[in-house]
């Protein structure tokens, strides 16, 4: 199947953990000469992180909002045996192989709901995407959106998807929606969902949420823990996402009402 052309590079400079939430990711520089933010595959959620960030990331990419290019990381075993830190190098230890880096956005300040400026498409459109892939962590308290160069970029989806952490139960989640909209740091600034939900129903075609899918390494859905197959986690992530464009006009009403 045709996949997404995410680059691989690797790991040459651990430079600095960016103590945030509980997966400790650090900033990295890589072969290419360019910063990342990585995201590593040996922290508390996992590979399910990973692939929530990836898939969402791209997701968020395909409906037209900024987010930094992300890209396929190797790191070897040499960084956690120069690691003082016990936490740190530990992480670093259980994420040799392949992990997710996202480009440095140098300079970018957290959006502040209270300072920061969005349009109303721009707005309506990153609370849709978060309907649409059940992110519960974009809300005041942790927005996971960057100001950089006057234009608001999306970050941080790994919290997103939350149906996979548990292969089981997967499909009680087909028919929710997603009251959490409620807690959304731009719900106020989304007036323009109507308009945003007919170009996000445009541009997110089956054939391009299949790409995406697709691109995600095999490596990562494969696990001692799970019930069902690689294969079988694709399409249930297809079957999910299908089952949210159905019903965009239920995730609409949800989030006018919330508002």
């Amino acid at each position: 199947m045709d996949t997404l052309e995410l680059r691989t590079v690797n790991v040459v400079q651990y430079v600095q953990p960016l103590r945030e939430g509980g997966s400790l990711p650090a900033l990295v520089k890589a072969d290419d000469g360019y910063m990342y933010v990585l995201k590593f595959r040996g922290a508390g959620q996992g590979k399910k992180a990973l692939i929530a960030e990836l898939l969402g990331g791209e997701i968020a990419r395909t409906l037209g909002l900024k987010v930094p290019e992300l890209v396929f990381m190797n790191l070897d075993d040499s960084f956690s045996k120069t690691e003082p830190d016990e936490e740190i190098q530990d992480l670093l230890k259980f994420s040799v192989g392949l992990n997710l880096g996202l480009h440095f956005l140098s300079e970018a300040i957290t959006y502040d709901p209270l300072v920061s400026s969005i349009d109303a498409l721009t707005a309506s459109k990153i609370v849709l995407l978060d309907c649409i892939i059940s992110n519960i962590d974009r809300t005041a308290k942790n927005t996971n959106l960057l100001q950089w160069h006057n234009e608001i970029w999306v970050i941080d989806n790994g919290a997103s998807f939350y149906f996979h952490h548990d292969w089981n139960n997967w499909e009680k989640h087909l028919e929710r929606t997603f009251p959490l909209v409620k807690d959304h740091v731009l719900l106020e600034k989304a007036t323009q969902l109507q308009q945003a939900a007919a170009e996000i129903k445009q541009l997110l075609t089956v054939e391009k949420l299949e790409r995406i899918i697709a691109s995600v390494p095999e490596d990562w859905l494969v696990s001692e823990f799970d019930t069902i197959t690689p294969e079988a986690m694709r399409a249930a992530y297809l079957e999910f996402l299908s089952s949210r464009l159905a019903k965009m006009g239920v995730l609409v009403k949800e989030a006018e009402d919330a508002r």
